[in-house]
């Protein structure tokens, strides 16, 4: 099972914005809350692995997005089972493989939604999520136009695969951010650092 260190050099191989590391620790981070809270907490770590490498291909394959990922994830020697729930975070989208299992469902409820609550956090005087409340993020989220690249249809679409109600995915990856905030920064420090 590859660890946090060696999948972060594994997306720093094909990623140089850091702009998309910071997605990929972000999402990293709280798909592990989110496994810790959900009773997965035996499976965190591979959840974190997850979701720093499901953009793994996106920097540099654009128009192969979680197409050309399994060439590389293989390449690599990662697991199969990464590199379905890597594809899978694409469903509808960019690949035809669906989300099987709840850690594949929650990735691609929470892509999106994480990207929608960083752009938001950096609208705020803190340039932070720590002090976002539920109802800053959905009104951000009712505004079309605001963070108009993260898909709302998507994060609906996730909602529903889960079978939440939108309000409690919201609610559960703005509590996740918030407290993985710090450790992101912390993981991001240590990176640029090697």
């Amino acid at each position: 099972m590859i660890n946090r260190e060696e999948a972060l050099a594994l997306l720093k191989k094909y990623n140089k914005d850091p702009f998309h590391i910071h997605h990929g620790v972000t999402v990293g981070c709280v798909m592990k809350y989110l496994a810790e809270k959900l009773g997965y907490g035996e499976d965190a770590d591979f959840w974190e692995v997850c979701g720093i490498l499901h953009d793994i291909d996106f920097e540099m394959w654009p128009e192969e997005h979680c197409k050309k990922a399994p060439e590389l994830l293989k390449e690599a020697g990662v697991d199969e089972s990464i590199i379905h729930a890597v594809v899978s975070h694409g469903y509808g989208e960019c690949a035809d493989v669906a989300p099987e299992h709840e850690m594949e469902k929650v990735l691609f409820a929470v892509d999106e939604l994480t990207g929608l609550i960083g752009a938001a956090a950096l609208m705020r005087p803190s340039k932070s999520c720590k002090d976002m409340e539920l109802k800053s993020l959905k009104k951000k989220f009712k505004d079309k136009r605001f963070a108009a690249g993260c898909s709302r249809e998507i994060i609906t679409r996730g909602a529903e695969q889960l079978g939440w109600e939108l309000e409690k995915l919201q609610q559960e990856t703005l509590e996740a951010m918030q407290a993985c905030e710090d450790e992101i920064q912390q993981i991001e420090q240590s990176a640029a650092g090697e």
